[in-house]
Parts: structure tokens; C-alpha cells; sequence
């Protein structure tokens, strides 16, 4: 059965992975939700803007009544709330940014949600979805190397980016409890992949690399992280708002525990094969490596335990670290001129052309 999903935060990395793989791969209608703050990119989203299943609305989640003619005029059986400030270092320099997004954007949205949920005919409401998509960084971080976060993990959020999720997942469990919103919520490992913006660990380091720039890692590069493909991401979050429990917790991990440093050598071992033509006065790329200052409050171990969405849903990574790590990279090498644009702030200038084609708030 076609759904009509409404999906905010569409234009950044995992919300373009998800509008990709419903556009491509499902029946669903899908309306994009983005402010387009310099981490929303529409080139991101360029095989989907030809779609008759696909429109776009420019718009802060804040706005409640640019919210509130988004869900009267698309009508959606789902919503899937992806729209968050989620770097970490930005988080320590400025926290009121994702104070406003995260806490104050998602209770907007939940109270848009509910409105238009409660004035659904019954067959309707009771087919609708909130699905929240959260990180696993609300856990805090894992002592020795055997424990995993499960969905029950009492919460220890270490930044003021994971407090903010931590406070936000809490208001969507408030709003089924105290409501009877229908919910999911989700917790994600760390992704990467394709279309990653360029601040995040692995696009950063290959970036640089090709640039001949030194390739920072924090303190001692031990730091353990569970790495989960956005690929493969996408297809579990379809799974879950079309076949998910409602009011129910699915951790979504890729079963992949690296040390950042680990991380980074694999990249350069990938860009030694697959680049070989190295920057001016770069003998090896591993020669790039530099060890910086700690990030503050820098957690040490992230870890998903899966086992509930694989056996209730059927879902499971189909990537492995190496061929995942190997798409990546191939993917960066191929596309040079997305990541130009983006370095350059050339692809902000996308925005307008995109916007009047399809609607705008």
C-alpha cells in the first residue's frame, strides 16, 4: 500500500538516504521538510526532484503554521523527523543552536503532529506514525569492550548536542504516553556513506587526504565508534514507520566496532589503492596523520545491540565495513564536484531554483 510519509530534515545526509531509497526503491509519496541550514543540500536529493512523488517545502520545524499548512495540504500517513543540529564540536562552541532545533523544533512539530493526527478520521488516525530518529549518543559512552547499548540503556548524554537528542526523545515518549500519539523512535549508530557532509569524521579525512592537508585525529585515536552504512540505515527506518510497533524503542546498529584510529588508517590503505596520484609532496598518505587535542567530554565507546529490530523486523546491514568504507570512497573520488561545491558554499546557490519549482514557506 502507497503511504504519503512527510520526512523533515530530507536534505541532509541520512533524510536524502531515506527520500533516495523511497523514491527509488517503494511506492510512498514523500514530502521534504528542510530549512536548509549549510548542512541541507539539494544536490543531495537530485534523483528524486523529477518524481511526481516528490515535493519540497523550505521551512524551519519551528514555524508552526508553516508546519501546520505542510500537513493540511500533503495529508501524510507518517512523519519522519530527522531535522537536528547533530555535530558534536559545533554543539560544545554554540549550544543554543541545537537547543532550539532539537528540544524547541521537536516539540513544535509533535504539537503539529497531534493537531492534525487528532482531526484524522478514525480509520485514518489510527493508521498515522510519528517516527522520531535519534542517535545512540544519548547513552553516553560504554565501559570496557563486551557491553552494548540496548533499548533500554539508561540515558547519559556527555554533549550538549546528545543532551539536546536525549531531552527530545523524551518529549516523544511524553506525547504518546500523555496523548496517545502513535510513536516510534529510533537510535542510530554512526553513520557514513555517500553525501556526507565534509565536517563529519571519515568525508573529512578523505577530503584532506586529497588535498594534502594533515588529517586530525582526537587525542590518541582509541575512541570506539559502531559504524552503520546510510544505506543500509535508510531501509531499516522504512521498515520500522511502515512495520514498526507503535510506542516502541529499535536500536540500529551496523555490528561494527572500530577505534577512530583504525578508521583513518583503513582510509588511507583504500586511497593508496584507489589514489594513487597523491597531492605535491605527499609521500603516503598515512604521513598526513596528526594527533590533536581531545574533544571535551569526548566519550570513548559507542556500541548497538540490534538483536530487537533484526528478529521483529527482519532487518539487517547488508554492508560490511570494507565494502561499505570501499563504496565511500569511491563514491568521494567519483563525485569530486559535489564536494567542491559543497567546500566552496557553491551549493547553497541550488536552493532557489529548487524551492520555486516545488512549494515554499
Amino acid at each position: 500500500m502507497s503511504e504519503r510519509i512527510l520526512i523533515t530534515g530530507g536534505a541532509g545526509f541520512i533524510g536524502s538516504a531515506v527520500v533516495r531509497h523511497l523514491i527509488g526503491q517503494t511506492p510512498h509519496e514523500v514530502a521534504v521538510l528542510d530549512k536548509l541550514t549549510y548542512a541541507g543540500n539539494l544536490e543531495s536529493l537530485s534523483s528524486a526532484v523529477d518524481s511526481p512523488r516528490y515535493r519540497f517545502y523550505q521551512m524551519d520545524i519551528c514555524d508552526v503554521s508553516a508546519l501546520e499548512k505542510a500537513f493540511a495540504e500533503f495529508r501524510p500517513t507518517a512523519a519522519m523527523h530527522l531535522a537536528a543540529e547533530s555535530h558534536v564540536d559545533r554543539s560544545i562552541d554554540g549550544p543554543a543552536d541545537f537547543i532550539q532545533t532539537n528540544i524547541v523544533g521537536t516539540y513544535t512539530l509533535l504539537e503539529a503532529s497531534r493537531r492534525y493526527w487528532s482531526g484524522l478520521p478514525e480509520d485514518e488516525a489510527s493508521a498515522f506514525r510519528f517516527h522520531h530518529i535519534s542517535t545512540d549518543e544519548v547513552y553516553g559512552d560504554l565501559e570496557g569492550t563486551d557491553a552494548l547499548f540496548t533499548e533500554t540503556t539508561p540515558y547519559a548524554p556527555s554533549s550538549p548536542y546528545s543532551a539536546s537528542k536525549a531531552s527530545s526523545d523524551h518529549l516523544v515518549r511524553a506525547w504518546h504516553r500523555t496523548y496517545g500519539l502513535p510513536v516510534l523512535v529510533t537510535n542510530c549508530s554512526n553513520n557514513y556513506g555517500p553525501y556526507h557532509f565534509p565536517e563529519k569524521l571519515i568525508p573529512h579525512m578523505i577530503l584532506n587526504a586529497l588535498s594534502g592537508k594533515s588529517m586530525p585525529v582526537y587525542g590518541d585515536g582509541s575512541q570506539v565508534r559502531d559504524w552503520l552504512y546510510v544505506e543500509d540505515h535508510a531501509r531499516a527506518l522504512v521498515e520500522v514507520v511502515t512495520r514498526g510497533r507503535v510506542g516502541e524503542t529499535y536500536n540500529i546498529g551496523g555490528h561494527i566496532e572500530k577505534r577512530n584510529i583504525d578508521v583513518v588508517e583503513l582510509l588511507c590503505g583504500l586511497l593508496e589503492e584507489l589514489a594513487p596520484a597523491k597531492p605535491a609532496g605527499v609521500d603516503a598518505y598515512r604521513n598526513l596523520i596528526t594527533f590533536v587535542k581531545d574533544r571535551p567530554g569526548h566519550d570513548r565507546r559507542y556500541a548497538i545491540d540490534a538483536t530487537k529490530i533484526e528478529r521483529e523486523l527482519g532487518w539487517f546491514p547488508q554492508e560490511t565495513f570494507e565494502s561499505g568504507l570501499r563504496k565511500t570512497v569511491t563514491w568521494y573520488l567519483e563525485n569530486r564536484g559535489w564536494w567542491e561545491r559543497v567546500l566552496s558554499g557553491e551549493y547553497r546557490l541550488a536552493r532557489l531554483g529548487h524551492a520555486e519549482e516545488n512549494e515554499s514557506y
